[in-house]
């Protein structure tokens, strides 16, 4: 992914590269080697997205206040639309059932598994 193209998806996001986004971003690159090159920045920011959303959020803990609850959604909907727009139709389901066991734990009162492992297991998916 080009640094113009990085820029223009982190836009309004800027600040939570520093709060942990770089580093789960990094840690993404390493589980995305398997998709075409031009693919793999894009995955790994996805899921580095979705991850900090949902860290945003608070789920399965107290609830944020609104202004984290809004940056949570827009990771989590950035991080969608970039799955939408590049990643196969199984990882993209593999991802919403992720996000979906971790709420119902969370509603659940359960302790969900790590996000990073279940979002590393969803880039592994395949149709």
């Amino acid at each position: 992914m080009g640094v113009q193209l990085l820029d223009r998806e982190l836009d309004r996001l800027e600040g939570l590269w520093s709060d942990g986004l770089s580093d789960a971003y990094r840690d993404y690159l390493d589980a995305v080697q398997h998709f075409e090159p031009d693919l793999q920045a894009r995955l790994a920011l996805a899921a580095a997205l979705i991850e900090l959303g949902i860290r945003l959020q608070g789920l399965g803990g107290r609830a944020a206040p609104p202004t984290t609850l809004l940056m949570g959604d827009l990771c989590l909907a950035r991080g969608s639309r970039i799955l939408a727009d590049n990643a196969p139709l199984a990882v993209q389901v593999a991802f919403a059932r992720a996000v979906e066991s971790m709420s119902t734990a969370a509603a659940s009162e359960q302790p969900a598994p790590p996000v990073r492992d279940l979002l590393r297991l969803s880039l592994g998916a395949q149709g």
